[in-house]
């Protein structure tokens, strides 16, 4: 005696798989924070002389909107000073004039950088360095120089 299998059944439970691989597809895409299409972005480098706290994937910001995140942070051993490497939305156009800032935000201390606009006409372009940078406030240096007196 044969078994007859029901193939609509089969059916309805492979759409349902499938449907349910391509959401959990999604989810890792857009969590993961991965781009397929490839975001329009232009990188750009500044150095500093400190950016403690900062860290690679820390967001970019122009009067309060984010335009961008930091890529990489490292050191260059010729000036000891150290090379963050940015990806900036290339439809915001710096100047090469533009102030780039380490700076806290919120009670956690979370570094984040922020680009202060300048008054240029010349644009920088993909590969290109911001000259202009402000580096993170050692808020522990400057306690240890109120308590032991010295500071100016």
């Amino acid at each position: 005696m044969m078994i007859q299998k029901n193939y609509k059944i089969d059916m309805w439970v492979g759409v349902f798989v499938f449907i349910g691989l391509l959401c959990v597809s999604y989810l890792t895409i857009r969590l993961g924070k991965l781009d397929w299409f490839g975001e329009n972005r232009i990188s750009i480098t500044a150095k500093f002389e400190s950016v403690s706290g900062l860290r690679p994937g820390a967001f970019i910001e122009m009067a309060g909107v984010q335009i961008g995140e930091v890529e990489t942070i490292t050191l260059d051993t010729n000036d000891m000073v150290a090379v963050v490497s940015m990806q900036i939305n290339s439809d915001i156009q710096l100047t090469d004039d533009s102030i780039a800032s380490v700076k806290t935000s919120g009670l956690i201390g979370d570094k984040y950088i922020k680009i202060s606009p300048g008054g240029s006409s010349t644009i920088l372009k993909n590969g290109d360095r911001m000259t202009e940078t402000e580096s993170a406030v050692d808020i522990e240096s400057l306690i240890s120089k109120y308590v032991f007196g010295k500071v100016e």
